[in-house]
């Protein structure tokens, strides 16, 4: 079983939206490597508390961290930046992780395109398609599937939107004109939604998809402090063939 834990960065509206960009990420991880990656997030944030005080329990919320800490405001801000680097660097040393990316830009898209659903339909077929085709690092069992659990966001839209694609799932032929009705038959259930604070996996998606945004228009804090190359760190773990033609295997919508 491969897990795939979501996260988002950006707005999913189009009209008056305050960002371009709407960014979605899968963090994923066989069910086999769970728990030496949970071990490892332990490990990295027992070091975070004995080096910057940041308390295990307390939540990893990227974009919090740079501009609103709240109760970590004890810890500079400097500091706050330095945690997440050095988070990006502990994913990037996993093993048998892989990290899934879509970008929609929501420049020039009709009112009628859904940001929230193209996003998610394209993260959950590139699910499909990497584990129909084994191409996750790591366990691989001839009959795996896969399961997503998301940060809470437009939930019952989300878990209608699987249960349809399980049934009609239309995508574009290869052989020209037309469409294929190409059913899920990998991905199982329907979501089972996380809250963030809970999860040091949604914590770390979360990280993900915010390094993801800023590397595409950083705020100036993060330009000031050269923070913008920080997605380059998760290179390793990045799952390249969810779109071949991008360097950085991007699905970009």
């Amino acid at each position: 079983m491969h897990l795939m834990y979501v996260d988002e960065s950006g707005d999913c509206g189009l009209v008056n939206s305050p960002t371009r960009y709407f960014v979605l990420t899968g963090f994923v991880v066989h069910e086999l490597r769970w728990q030496s990656c949970l071990d490892q997030f332990i490990a990295f944030r027992r070091r975070m508390r004995g080096r910057y005080g940041l308390k295990l329990r307390e939540e990893i919320h990227a974009s919090d961290m740079i501009n609103r800490p709240g109760p970590l405001m004890r810890i500079t801000r400097r500091d706050r930046l330095t945690i997440l680097w050095a988070l990006a660097r502990e994913l990037a040393s996993m093993g048998d992780v892989s990290l899934i990316n879509v970008v929609v830009d929501k420049h020039g898209k009709p009112h009628a395109y859904d940001v929230f659903e193209m996003a998610w339909k394209a993260l959950i077929q590139r699910l499909e398609n990497t584990i129909s085709h084994r191409n996750f690092p790591g366990p691989a069992n001839p009959d795996d599937r896969g399961m997503a659990f998301p940060d809470h966001t437009d939930d019952k839209k989300l878990s209608q939107l699987l249960r349809r694609m399980r049934r009609y799932n239309p995508v574009p032929s290869q052989f020209g004109a037309g469409y294929r009705n190409l059913a899920l038959s990998k991905v199982i259930e329907d979501p089972s939604f996380r809250k963030s604070a809970d999860s040091y996996f949604i914590q770390a998606c979360d990280l993900a998809a915010f390094l993801l945004y800023q590397w595409l228009v950083p705020n100036r804090y993060i330009r000031k402090k050269g923070a913008k190359k920080y997605f380059e760190l998760l290179d390793p773990i990045l799952c390249k063939v969810a779109a071949p033609s991008d360097p950085h295997g991007i699905v970009r919508l």
